[in-house]
C-alpha cells in the first residue's frame, strides 16, 4: 500500500529534473500520474520509465503559460483517470541578472510561465476538486522570494507563487481542497545559468551544497496524501536533510502608536525602537542569528 493509492496526480514540468523525480515518487506511492512537459521526448520518456516500473502514467505535452493548453492538461487527467486529486505547479523558468541588467522580454517569459502557469492550471483543476470535495495543490516556490543576489525577476515570480498559496488556502477553506508550497533544492538544468554568473570557485561551492532532485519527492508525496489532512497554507523547505516550515509575511508587534505622525516623529521612532527591530534581508537572513523573543529582533551576530 502506498500513500497515494487511488490518487490521480498532475505535475507540470515533470519531464526532467525535480518534476520528474517527484512524479516518479508519486507513482511509486500508487498514484496514477500525468507527466507534463513542453518537450514531447522528455514527457514521453519519463512516462515510459514510470510504466516500466509498473506505474500508471500518461504524457501530456502542453505549455501551462497558455490558458487553453493548461485546460487541456487538466482535462487529460480527467479523461484518463476520471478525476484529479493532486496538482503540483512545478513548471518554471530560471534567470540570473542584476536589476541594472533587466531584460524585459526575459521577464515576460518568466511571468508567463512561473506566475500565470500556476494560475491557469489551478483555476482549471480546482473546479473538479471542489465538486468532489477533495484535492491537494502544491506550488513550487523558492527561497529566492525572500531575496537572493541576482534573482530580481525569478524571486519576484516565486514571491507571487507563494502569495497564491496563502490566498488560495483562504479561498478554499472548508472545500476539502488544500493548498501548500514546497521550496525545493536540486541539482538540475536550472543551475546552468549560474555558470555565467558566478566565478568558478563560488559556483563549485554552491553546487556542492545542492542535494539531488529525488530528495524533494517525499515532501510532495506527503502533501498530496491524505496524511496531510489539515495542512494548508504552508510553505515547506527541503534541504540537505532539513525539513522546515517558512514563516509567513507578518507585521512585527508591537507597533509604535501615535494618533498622528510627522516625518520627524517617524525618524524618532526609528531611532528609539524600530531601527533595532529591522529584519535581515534574504533567504539566509534568519541564519544570521536567533530570534530574540524578549528584544523582538534578529541578532546581527554571524554564527
Amino acid at each position: 500500500m502506498g500513500m497515494l493509492d487511488g490518487k490521480a496526480v498532475v505535475i507540470t514540468g515533470s519531464g526532467q529534473g525535480i518534476g520528474a523525480a517527484c512524479i516518479k515518487g508519486a507513482a511509486r506511492q500508487g498514484a496514477s500520474v500525468v507527466v507534463n512537459d513542453i518537450d514531447p521526448e522528455l514527457a514521453g520518456r519519463t512516462a515510459e520509465e514510470i510504466r516500466q516500473e509498473g506505474g500508471n502514467a500518461i504524457a501530456c505535452v502542453a505549455d501551462v503559460s497558455d490558458w487553453e493548453e493548461a485546460g487541456r492538461l487538466i482535462e487529460s487527467c480527467l479523461e484518463a483517470f476520471g478525476k484529479i486529486d493532486g496538482l503540483v505547479n512545478n513548471a518554471g523558468l530560471f534567470h540570473l541578472a542584476k536589476v541594472w541588467d533587466f531584460e524585459p522580454d526575459v521577464a515576460r517569459d518568466l511571468l508567463q510561465t512561473n506566475v500565470l502557469g500556476p494560475m491557469h492550471c489551478t483555476a482549471h483543476a480546482v473546479k473538479p476538486m471542489r465538486a468532489q470535495g477533495s484535492g491537494s495543490i502544491v506550488n513550487v516556490v523558492s527561497g529566492a522570494h525572500m531575496g537572493m543576489d541576482g534573482m530580481t525577476v525569478y524571486g519576484a515570480t516565486k514571491g507571487a507563487v507563494a502569495s497564491m498559496v496563502y490566498t488560495w488556502a483562504i479561498e478554499l477553506e472548508g472545500t476539502g481542497v488544500r493548498v501548500n508550497g514546497l521550496s525545493p533544492f536540486g541539482l538540475t538544468r536550472m543551475t546552468r545559468p549560474a555558470e555565467g554568473y558566478f566565478d568558478k570557485e563560488t559556483l563549485a561551492a554552491r553546487i556542492a551544497q545542492i542535494q539531488p532532485p529525488e530528495a524533494n519527492s517525499p515532501a510532495v508525496e506527503f502533501l498530496l496524501s491524505d496524511r496531510a489532512e489539515g495542512v494548508t497554507g504552508q510553505l515547506l523547505r527541503m534541504d540537505q536533510g532539513d525539513l522546515q516550515l517558512y514563516t509567513h509575511p507578518a507585521l512585527l508587534l508591537p507597533p509604535v502608536h501615535r494618533e498622528s505622525w510627522t516625518g520627524e516623529q517617524v525618524a524618532d521612532a526609528f531611532d528609539s525602537e524600530l531601527r533595532e527591530r529591522m529584519v535581515p534581508c534574504g533567504v539566509f537572513g534568519m541564519e544570521k542569528g536567533p530570534v530574540s523573543l524578549t528584544e523582538g529582533y534578529w541578532s546581527r551576530v554571524e554564527k
